[in-house]
């Protein structure tokens, strides 16, 4: 750790402090995130025991797995974000850390800005989609045979992206007054 304010730890990522009111909901999405991807790897190795042992395959499970991985992913961004724990490549940064570090804090606000408002962008995209599949009664899957709806996948999606820019927004404070990151060094 580097407590010399012209130096930043580059391994932590936007701050956000793990007790922000805000953080703690981004951990319960997270959460349901991973309660969600425990009952996707029940539900797959069922239907491998059914299909190989019992020649009673779960109809759907493919299909169901696959729409839930974005699902899964749009609920876990925003803790990711918050933690600092969201995957980067830093290379650039650390080479321009020994040159300028204040170019670096500079970069790390411009990104979380430009990240924000990018997931906006992709909310406000969204929502139309997901108002016509919640007014369309849209499904997927084999009619007859299993059907689910598309609207919870895709206002997940919308939520996610929504969540998302909001965990970038709220590290801008943070990132703006160099305050101490999520691991206690200094911007």
């Amino acid at each position: 750790m580097n407590h010399d304010s012209d130096n930043m730890d580059l391994d932590a990522g936007p701050p956000l402090a793990p007790d922000h009111p805000m953080q703690t909901l981004f951990n319960v999405l997270a959460a349901i995130g991973t309660v969600w991807i425990f009952g996707i790897m029940l539900l797959v190795v069922a239907d491998v025991v059914g299909r190989n042992f019992l020649d009673r395959p779960i109809t759907g499970v493919a299909e169901f797995s696959a729409r839930s991985v974005v699902a899964i992913v749009f609920l876990q961004l925003a803790a990711a974000i918050g933690s600092g724990k969201m995957t980067r490549s830093d290379f650039l940064l650390k080479i321009l850390q020994r040159w300028s570090p204040r170019s670096v804090v500079a970069l790390e606000v411009l990104f979380a800005f430009l990240a924000a408002l990018v997931f906006l962008t992709l909310a406000y995209i969204s929502w139309p989609e997901w108002l016509q599949s919640w007014n369309s009664d849209e499904y997927f899957g084999v009619q007859g045979v299993y059907m689910i709806p598309t609207w919870p996948f895709r206002g997940l999606l919308v939520i996610g992206s929504v969540m998302a820019a909001l965990a970038y927004l709220l590290c801008l404070p943070a990132l703006l007054k160099n305050q101490p990151t999520v691991r206690g060094a200094s911007l």
